[in-house]
């Protein structure tokens, strides 16, 4: 392995890179690949979904990339700075600093209000109490939630909670919002209020990838990826081909 701070010199335009990636769990009779050499590179400012049936791999490669998880083998380059190996605390740096995390569950702290929830990543990157306030204002404006700074989440809606987190997971500025099922808990309507949220969050230049199981979620991203048995099956999936690759 290189030195993980060692800037990858591969194209400039690549905001992740997964290069000859491998997953073990286990040994001898038992062990699983999880993810089996995965390659992927994902540009900046792309709105890209991941899909695949159960136990593909989908989601051990995106706690791969959202720095949860080391890979056994192989490079992640993320922002040009090969990650996979770095220790706990360069990785918990990394993710603070660089990404951002939507959740299935929103994971809100029921006695904070909105506008706490928002402060409270800032707190971990040492920005000043002035600042951390009006940066979580904007973002929760940005949400449409500026009528609700001061809701705590037993008093909002799941669709508005899911608002809050979106507001938490952009409010340190990140390279890359990543949303593992995000609209799973959500109706159809708020799934789309949801969705139109990322959608303008990725048309300001954030990058997005997100985890799916849900086609008509998938459709609404620029680029699909499929995950099969550990292996990217395919990496380039337009939501017109979702429908004959999902039933193959």
């Amino acid at each position: 392995m290189t030195d993980s701070l060692v800037p990858n010199p591969g194209a400039k335009s690549a905001i992740i890179r997964l290069e000859d990636i491998f997953k073990v769990y286990g040994s001898g009779e038992t062990e699983v690949k999880a993810l089996n050499n995965v390659n992927l590179t994902i540009n900046e400012g792309e709105y890209c979904s991941i899909m695949g049936p159960s136990g593909s791999g989908k989601s051990t490669a995106m706690n791969i990339i959202g720095c949860l998880d080391r890979p056994t083998d192989g490079h992640y380059y993320l922002d040009n700075l090969d990650v996979a190996q770095m220790n706990d605390q360069a990785l918990a740096h990394i993710r603070n600093k660089k990404l951002g995390f939507v959740f299935q569950q929103f994971h809100l702290l029921a006695q904070l209000t909105a506008l706490e929830n928002v402060m409270l990543p800032m707190a971990y990157a040492n920005v000043n109490p002035t600042e951390r306030r009006d940066r979580a204002i904007e973002a929760l404006i940005r949400v449409g939630l500026e009528k609700r700074l001061n809701n705590k989440p037993n008093q909002l809606s799941g669709g508005q909670q899911q608002r809050v987190a979106i507001a938490r997971a952009i409010v340190n500025r990140p390279v890359v919002l990543l949303a593992d099922e995000p609209t799973g808990a959500l109706d159809s309507r708020t799934t789309q209020e949801v969705l139109d949220i990322f959608t303008e969050l990725n048309a300001s230049g954030i990058t997005v990838v997100m985890v799916t199981h849900e086609p008509e979620v998938a459709r609404q991203t620029q680029r699909i990826v499929w995950f099969r048995d550990g292996e990217v099956i395919h990496s380039n999936l337009t939501p017109a081909d979702l429908t004959q690759v999902a039933t193959s």
